[in-house]
């Protein structure tokens, strides 16, 4: 058996540098919400753009794409094909759509929807200061931002530069790691002095479309459990629905529809209000 210990290099001393300042130019958003992820591939970005629909019946909601290398958001909403403009005071428009929100996406301002993002940390932060500050957001009652998976450059950076961020919003799978994933996103917004505002439990059971169903493929209530554990509050969950997928690839948000689906992003919209309520934000 080889013997010895490892040793590993230090890295050379850096520079102590504050955080950026915050933003005195994106103003105007009464209630800014990101929506983040311990992991990627727990459906974010749906619920990101279905929440944002939800609200959109009867508040001013901007949405932005906050996933730089991923941006899906366009096509969710059917708008993949638009291109940003610019006002007369040099401002980026953000790109309307039928349900009534306004959107912000690299996904814009790619040549084709394939091209790759190929950028370190700085670039995505200077991006992601450009859709906040450079975008013409006006006057909106809330910006959803869809966070990119984990805890990394961009929700530093969001985090860092949004003046008062109203909370984070953390979606989860409803298997045994959901805990791990959900006390990630938790622990950055204790870190950053951030409210979780409440904890969503996404493909919790598959409904079959021919009898009707539910099989629990990645369980069920881990979600739910993670909220109760870590003392925040559970918003609701979302069954897994082949119509969801068929809808988003569409472009068509399934709230926007009027079925079961519906309701279940409905309602998680409403239960978050009411967490907004009592701690007396919603105005």
């Amino acid at each position: 058996m080889p013997t010895g210990t490892i040793k590993m290099n230090q890295p050379p001393p850096q520079p102590i540098i504050g955080p950026p300042p915050k933003s005195t130019k994106y103003k105007g958003v009464k209630h800014t919400i990101m929506v983040m992820s311990g992991k990627g591939g727990v459906g974010k970005s749906t619920i990101s753009v279905n929440l944002a629909v939800s609200l959109a019946r009867n508040y001013r909601v901007g949405l932005i794409d906050a996933d730089i290398n991923g941006p899906d958001d366009p096509k969710m909403l059917g708008v993949s094909d638009e291109k940003v403009d610019v006002n007369e005071e040099g401002k980026i428009l953000p790109v309307k759509t039928k349900y009534n929100v306004d959107v912000i996406s690299m996904g814009f301002l790619l040549p084709t929807e394939d091209t790759a993002v190929i950028w370190r940390g700085a670039l995505r932060h200077k991006a992601l200061q450009q859709f906040l500050e450079d975008v013409a957001w006006g006057e909106r009652d809330f910006v959803i931002m869809d966070m990119p998976p984990g805890t990394g450059d961009e929700a530093l950076s969001v985090a860092q530069i949004v003046p008062d961020v109203e909370g984070v919003v953390v979606v989860v799978t409803p298997q045994d790691v959901a805990l791990l994933d959900a006390k990630k996103a938790i622990n950055f917004a204790s870190q950053m002095k951030l409210k979780v505002l409440g904890l969503v439990e996404n493909m919790s059971g598959f409904v079959c479309p021919h009898c009707g169903e539910t099989v629990n493929i990645f369980k069920k209530g881990g979600g739910e459990e993670a909220a109760r554990k870590y003392n925040v509050p559970f918003l609701g969950r979302i069954p897994l629905y082949t119509e969801i997928v068929e809808s988003s690839d569409n472009g068509v948000p399934s709230v926007s529809q009027s079925n079961a689906i519906a309701e279940a992003f409905n309602k998680i919209t409403e239960n978050l209000l009411n967490v907004m309520e009592k701690r007396s934000t919603v105005r």
